[in-house]
This record gives structure tokens, sequence and C-alpha cells, in this order.
């Protein structure tokens, strides 16, 4: 078991102890358990709790800082997606619905196939348009999104 899976390990445990399903650590302590440099809790915090894993990470670093962590249930990740829904403007750029398009994978609510198919469709639509290829994009964007998230839902009843 390598040093990663024994950082992992010890995290999951004391989440599974915890009454709510949320923890805060001190990366320099964690650090200190396990004779590691904090680069490597953090490497676990990156590669092994994340959102698309169903984990919510808040850091503060300094002084007094910590690390929580909390587990997040489908339905939580289904309520930030509609509210990130909520927040695409009347008007968004390129760059702007690739985030966009991040966060809803990095929630788990689109896959990478349905990401690379609500880019195409963005792409090629907008690029029929001479003027409001921004409005179009943020149109099209929150209607995909919606649509594949009602989708979604219906397939797992």
């Amino acid at each position: 078991m390598s040093l990663a899976d024994l950082i992992e390990s010890y995290i999951k445990q004391q989440l599974h102890r915890s009454e709510n399903e949320a923890i805060a650590l001190s990366r320099a302590e964690l650090a200190e358990l396990f004779s590691c440099v904090p680069s490597q809790i953090n490497y676990v915090l990156a590669t092994r709790f994340t959102l698309e894993r169903g984990y919510l990470i808040e850091s503060r670093r300094g002084g007094g800082g910590y690390i929580r962590i909390a587990r997040v249930t489908k339905a939580d990740r289904l309520n930030m997606a509609e509210q990130l829904v909520l927040e695409i403007g009347l008007q968004i750029s390129e760059s702007e619905a690739e985030q966009f398009l991040a966060s809803f994978h990095d929630l788990g609510v689109l896959t990478r196939q349905q990401v690379r198919v609500i880019r195409a469709i963005l792409q090629r639509e907008t690029a029929q348009i001479a003027q409001g290829k921004a409005t179009l994009r943020a149109s099209l964007l929150r209607g995909l999104v919606i649509l594949t998230m009602q989708c979604d839902k219906q397939n797992e009843v």
C-alpha cells in the first residue's frame, strides 16, 4: 500500500467516524502523522477527494490553517449544478462556456462525452451567425445542460 493510499484510508476512516460526514484536519498535523511533506497531503486531496468522487474540500492555509472535507451526496451535486445553471448570464464568451462545462463535469452531472457534444453544438451554432454569438451561446448552454440533466433524471427512474 502506497503512502497516498494510507493517507486516503485514514481520511476516509475519519469521515466515516464523524456524525455529519465532514471533518476538519490540519495539513501540518497530517504531514507529521505520516512523516511526509504537506505537498503529499495536497496531492492526495487533489486526486482522491474530488467533487467527481463526492467530496467537497475547503482549505485555509497559514498559521491556523485547516482542511475541511465533506462528503457530498448526488442530490447536493444536482442542487449545486442547478444553482450553476442560474449563474449563466444572458451572454457568455467561449472561454466562460468552457469554464461552465468544466464545472458541470466536475460536479458529475455531465460526462466527458456530453461535454464534447455540447461544446460541438455551441461551436457549430455560434459559427453560423455574425452577431449575437454570446447571447446564443448562453441560451444554448443553459438549455442543453438542463435537457441533459432532465434526461439523466428520467433514466434513473
